[in-house]
C-alpha cells in the first residue's frame, strides 16, 4: 500500500470494537509519532496513551460522544510551547508540531487496520487535570485508537481547482 493509498483509506471512525490493540501495533503507532518532523527537531510534545477502561468516567467528562470511549485507548498529544521552536516573527509552532505528530499516528494506525478520529473539540480542563499537566503544557488533539466498528461516512472534497493556485 502506498502512502497515498493509506491517506485515501483513512476516515474518522465513530465506532469501535471491544477488542484489544496488540502491543506491537501500539508500539508502531508510537514509533510513527517519534519520527514525526518537528521544528528544529525539538520534539516539544508529550504523548499520553490513556487506557479507556481504567479512566472511563474521567473520559466521559472530556468527550461526550458515545463512541469516544469504545476504543481501548485514547491518545492525547500535548504541546510544550516553552520547548518549541519559535519562528523569527514570533510564531511558536508547538501546536503545528503536535498536529504533525497526530497525523503520523493516524496514518500508521490506518496502515495497521486500526481506526482513529481527530478530535480537537474536547473539554481541556478535565483532561489537563487527569493527565496532571503543568500550566506550560497544552492539550492539542485526541484520538481513540482501536479496531473500527463503523463504516466511513461520505465526505465531499473541494476540487483541486478550488484549492490550488499556481503562480
Amino acid at each position: 500500500m502506498t502512502v497515498l493509498d493509506v491517506m485515501e483509506k483513512r476516515y474518522s471512525v465513530r465506532g469501535y470494537l471491544d477488542k484489544e490493540v496488540e502491543d506491537d501495533k501500539l508500539q508502531k503507532v508510537l514509533r510513527a509519532a517519534q519520527i514525526a518532523p518537528t521544528g528544529v527537531n525539538a520534539q516539544a510534545f508529550k504523548i499520553y496513551v490513556i487506557d479507556t477502561k481504567k479512566h472511563i468516567e474521567e473520559l466521559k467528562t472530556i468527550g461526550k460522544w458515545d463512541w469516544f470511549t469504545e476504543a481501548p485507548y485514547i491518545i492525547a498529544i500535548v504541546a510544550e510551547p516553552e520547548k518549541a521552536w519559535v519562528r523569527w516573527d514570533g510564531k511558536n509552532i508547538a501546536e503545528i508540531d503536535a498536529t504533525i505528530v497526530m497525523d503520523h499516528i493516524i496514518l500508521e494506525a490506518t496502515e495497521l487496520g486500526l481506526g482513529t478520529c481527530y478530535i480537537a473539540a474536547f473539554n481541556k480542563e478535565p483532561l489537563s487535570e487527569m493527565l496532571g499537566l503543568s500550566e506550560e503544557q497544552v492539550p492539542v488533539l485526541l484520538t481513540p485508537l482501536g479496531y473500527p466498528n463503523a463504516e466511513p461516512r461520505g465526505t465531499d472534497r473541494k476540487s483541486l481547482d478550488e484549492l490550488v493556485e499556481y503562480i
